[in-house]
């Protein structure tokens, strides 16, 4: 292993930088540079930065241009190695993938597999100062919902019914509570629902984290 290595990751919304940090944080032979969702133009930078590894959890979709194709593949070309999770980086990688990006998790297999195909399906409204979500994206209600099917809290036609309405809605009014009141779900079952999203996983978080942990064992290897 080289004496040291760089590392610029793109987060801040699906995993917080304090909850990243506690994961991967810098040493006495690794800097972790943690950075704001990545946007068209910020692997310029960065290229210049000189680091061996980009890692890409978040990035913007709407609010400013998405980071472009070319501007990952000039990276991978230069020698960095760049993986992607949970987010943009899942879909950048789900595209990438066969010319040399890493993608990593659940949200990342969906795109991969073609499972899951529109940006939509992990755009969330974000506070642009603290970086929290406003809506809830889809990619997480797809999760919980293919789960409470396989508990048995939906059948699979009320889980397509479910997801539906989320698809419909725009973005940014995307939430739960919105779902559940326009579906025709009983009182009962929608309280059974309910106990069963609070107790669930963010799988965008989760992703993050795996790939943080991955790229943890990466360099200590």
């Amino acid at each position: 292993m080289i004496d040291m290595v760089k590392i610029i990751i793109y987060a801040g919304l699906s995993i917080p930088f304090d909850e990243a940090i506690e994961i991967l944080d810098s040493s006495d032979d690794i800097e972790v540079i943690y950075k704001r969702p990545i946007q068209r133009g910020d692997l310029n930078l960065a290229i210049k930065e000189r680091p061996q590894i980009i890692a890409i959890i978040d990035g913007v979709f709407h609010q400013n241009s998405a980071v472009g194709h070319k501007e990952i593949l000039n990276v991978i070309n230069s020698g960095i190695e760049v993986f992607g999770a949970s987010s943009m980086g899942a879909l950048r990688a789900s595209e990438l993938d066969t010319l040399g990006m890493t993608g990593i998790g659940y949200v990342y297999n969906q795109y991969a597999s073609g499972e899951v195909e529109s940006d939509d399906d992990v755009a969330v409204m974000l506070d642009s100062e603290t970086l929290q979500a406003l809506s809830e994206p889809l990619i997480n209600m797809r999760y919980v919902f293919e789960n409470a099917v396989s508990e048995g809290i939906l059948t699979e036609e009320e889980k397509d019914d479910l997801l539906s309405i989320a698809k419909k809605t725009y973005y940014p009014k995307r939430n739960y509570a919105q779902t559940l009141s326009e579906s025709n779900l009983d009182n009962d079952k929608k309280d059974r629902l309910i106990n069963f999203i609070r107790k669930s996983k963010d799988i965008k978080k989760e992703d993050a984290k795996e790939l943080l942990e991955y790229i943890k064992n990466l360099v200590n290897t």
